[in-house]
């Protein structure tokens, strides 16, 4: 299973953030825009192609933000589900699969996203000795860039609240 690690509270608009592989190897890049009045995150490879783009979302429910493809389409829906003190969960919505389920303390990046009932990716900041950060285990076969969209949107919205 493919191991990143991610540095926590990534997302002060306008600062840019390297994901990396298990063995060190930057492989995304974060592109944290400070030009709009609404979030936004550019998700891209090591060539600075853009892979997708997270967004909060004008006008809607608090607790959520949009994942859109590099063309504007929406990949998915993230918005909070139900909350409690210290188990918080999250839908993500995605029009074309079935939705996932984000469960678990999510202040601390401990948590699970589920597909169907089962884990398909998995947070935490036990896997990593270094401050700030936390991991992002996710099972083969799915959208890496797509999970690691949704870790970086929860984070975002967790951090605002937090902070």
């Amino acid at each position: 299973m493919p191991t990143y690690q991610v540095r926590e509270k990534l997302l002060s608009i306008g600062d840019d953030l390297w994901i990396e592989n298990d063995a060190g190897e930057r492989v995304f890049k974060v592109d944290g825009k400070a030009l709009r009045v609404r979030k936004t995150m550019v998700f891209e490879d090591t060539e600075g192609r853009e892979l997708c783009r997270i967004q909060s979302r004008l006008l809607r429910v608090r607790d959520s933000m949009e994942v859109e493809s590099p063309g504007g389409d929406r990949i998915a829906l993230i918005k909070k589900a139900v909350i409690s003190p210290l188990r918080e969960r999250w839908v993500v919505d995605r029009p074309d699969a079935p939705d996932l389920k984000v469960q678990g303390n999510v202040l601390d990046h401990e948590y699970e996203i589920e597909e169907d009932g089962r884990k398909i990716a998995e947070v935490s900041k036990r896997w990593f000795r270094v401050r700030d950060t936390y991991g992002v285990e996710i099972a083969p076969g799915q959208d890496d860039v797509l999970v690691l969209a949704v870790a970086a949107a929860i984070d975002a919205m967790t951090s605002d609240r937090a902070g």
